[in-house]
């Protein structure tokens, strides 16, 4: 199967149309911090035909796939395998101080939930893996078998927002005491067995429970925390970058970024606001956007993106006075 028939990249006309400003230089660079399958990508170096673009993900597999559909552009393509936090790194061993643009579209990918065998997904049985670099890191079920009741409910509650996180804990305590859970499918019945009859009519009971546990495994948010300063700092005069969120707490997270970078850092009860203090970025789209509901009827992994984006007015102060 074509990988175009089976990997839709979310909210693309819109993140082309805000990023578009700052990529019309005949040098640009755009880095596309989660390829993933690579669509993303695609639709800007067809569209910008000087466009460079630096690739990062931590997943092998979703690397090798992108390296085959962008092999066309492999003159103006390069592919780094990274976390996201990695971003300066990469962009420092490219060659380049600052870029002109970045792209976050953040989750699980569509590679990693449409292979049964990865683990990510509760609909199907399959090992207890979840780990996005399947080179590197604890699995799901090492944190299921070491993990105790305390830093289980922890994850549940932090991760998952999981009303139940006390009652799943206790259940999977008591049941890999009789056989390690190894199983996707196991776990399933674990936690179905444990939830009330009520609960159950507000959705499967292993959703936010399998969103913890990737969380954890793949330290999304601790790398997410890290990666969204190191992009703003990254970008040049002018540059914009575009994140797509798919669950609260990474939204907030990148919500509370953004808006520490666009506010003012004059001291309260200043009558006159200087240079220096000015903010350094802008905000290009009012909160966060939804994907347009012709899109989420056509693809349902739309349905939960959140869209931020900002563009940088100003140089840091540092930088100004170097």
């Amino acid at each position: 199967m074509d990988i175009r028939d089976i990997h839709t990249p979310v909210m693309l006309d819109r993140c082309v149309e805000l990023l578009a400003p700052a990529l019309e230089a005949p040098d640009a660079v755009l880095v596309d911090a989660t390829l993933g399958m690579g669509g993303h990508t695609e639709a800007f170096l067809e569209r910008f035909p000087a466009l460079h673009v630096i690739g990062l993900d931590r997943d092998q597999d979703a690397l090798r796939i992108a390296g085959r559909r962008l092999d066309r552009f492999a003159s103006r393509l390069t592919l780094v395998h990274t976390v996201y936090d990695g971003i300066g790194d990469a962009i420092a061993t490219s060659g380049r101080g600052t870029v002109d643009a970045i792209l976050f579209d953040l989750g699980v990918s569509s590679l990693q939930l449409d292979e049964a065998a990865r683990g990510f997904a509760y609909a199907h049985d399959a090992p207890l893996d979840m780990r996005m670099d399947q080179s590197a890191g604890i699995t799901a079920a090492d944190v299921l078998a070491t993990y105790g009741e305390g830093d289980l409910r922890r994850i549940f509650e932090r991760y998952g927002e999981e009303k139940l996180a006390g009652r799943y804990a206790r259940a999977i305590i008591a049941a890999r005491a009789h056989e390690p859970i190894r199983r996707s499918g196991r776990l399933v019945q674990i936690l179905s067995d444990a939830t009330p009859a009520a609960a159950q009519r507000s959705g499967h009971p292993a959703k936010r429970v399998f969103q913890a546990l990737r969380i954890e495994v793949n330290a999304e948010l601790a790398a997410l925390e890290r990666a969204v300063p190191a992009a703003l700092g990254a970008l040049r005069v002018g540059g914009r970058i575009v994140v797509l969120s798919y669950q609260s707490l990474e939204d907030r997270l990148v919500k509370r970024a953004f808006a520490q970078a666009a506010a003012s850092t004059a001291p309260a009860g200043l009558p006159v606001e200087l240079p220096e203090h000015a903010p350094r970025f802008r905000f290009l789209v009012k909160g966060a956007e939804l994907a347009p509901d012709d899109e989420r009827a056509r693809n349902p992994r739309a349905t939960p993106v959140r869209l931020r984006a900002v563009e940088r007015v100003r140089d840091d102060v540092a930088k100004e006075n170097a």
